[in-house]
């Protein structure tokens, strides 16, 4: 068993090249569920989608389990956003048979786990130049890519009846998005008390996501390297020094180092 737990520990901890295979395995994994997940919003439920539900519900809790087995702060592993998300995803897999409320557009918050997972990052960090200099656009990109298609599918749940289906989907995403950019055609309308809240909590919060990403492409760009002595993370793509304490930086850089 301990041997078991070290080599899993390896797979999703570890700097080697099978580890590393493994974690880019995972991300794979996690955004083919995406995918399966927003093209099956919007369709009824057969007993092929029920099966296959219940294998990716079991697949993804093994994940979960892993990840808590080798984890040194259990406590700390359940308050991260992609846990919480991947919790709420096994829900509404596996719980899906007994319960006759629709909860499928939750199981589109599967795209945190894109790029929020910690070992993945630091792969990306320490493996791309790209991602170090544009990390800040691309997270922004993924938030705003869950927002959208949580909160169409919560749309559709809402407004759409089941047998509206990819029509109706695509009214539930076309009604998000004007909302979220406040252009307001006004041909598909919220009629409710709880939609007309739901208008608001997307205009609010989608403007607020849509900002960030605004900024993060057209703000100076940083990358992100520590200085080894202050600390500082966040530098000019072409800096020598920390503009903090001074420190030499050796940052690298794209180019012909050749003579």
């Amino acid at each position: 068993m301990e041997e078991l737990h070290r080599t899993i520990r390896l797979l999703y901890t570890g700097q080697s090249q099978r580890a590393r295979r493994f974690r880019y395995g995972l991300i794979v994994f996690d955004a083919l569920t995406v995918v399966y997940f927003i093209a099956t919003a919007a369709l009824p439920t057969t007993p092929v989608t029920t099966a296959l539900n219940t294998v990716l519900g079991l697949l993804i809790a093994l994940d979960l389990a892993a990840r808590f087995w080798i984890s040194d702060n259990p406590r700390r592993e359940l308050m991260r956003i992609y846990t919480i998300a991947d919790l709420i995803v096994v829900l509404t897999l596996l719980l899906a048979p007994l319960v006759t409320a629709n909860f499928a557009f939750l199981r589109v918050l599967r795209g945190l786990r894109l790029i929020h997972a910690y070992q993945l990052l630091r792969d990306l960090r320490r493996e791309s130049l790209f991602f170090r200099r544009h990390e800040d656009a691309i997270l922004a990109v993924v938030n705003l890519f869950v927002f959208i298609f949580v909160t169409a599918s919560f749309v559709f749940v809402l407004a759409f009846d089941e047998e509206a289906g990819i029509p109706g989907y695509v009214d539930a995403l076309y009604f998000t998005v004007a909302t979220l950019t406040t252009t307001g055609f006004g041909d598909i309308t919220m009629t409710t008390t709880g939609g007309k809240l739901l208008s608001v909590f997307i205009m609010v919060v989608g403007v607020a996501l849509f900002v960030q990403l605004a900024r993060a492409i057209f703000q100076p760009s940083k990358i992100r390297h520590k200085c080894p002595k202050c600390g500082l993370n966040r530098h000019d793509t072409d800096a020598v020094h920390c503009k903090h304490c001074g420190e030499p930086l050796m940052i690298e850089t794209e180019g012909d180092t050749g003579t």
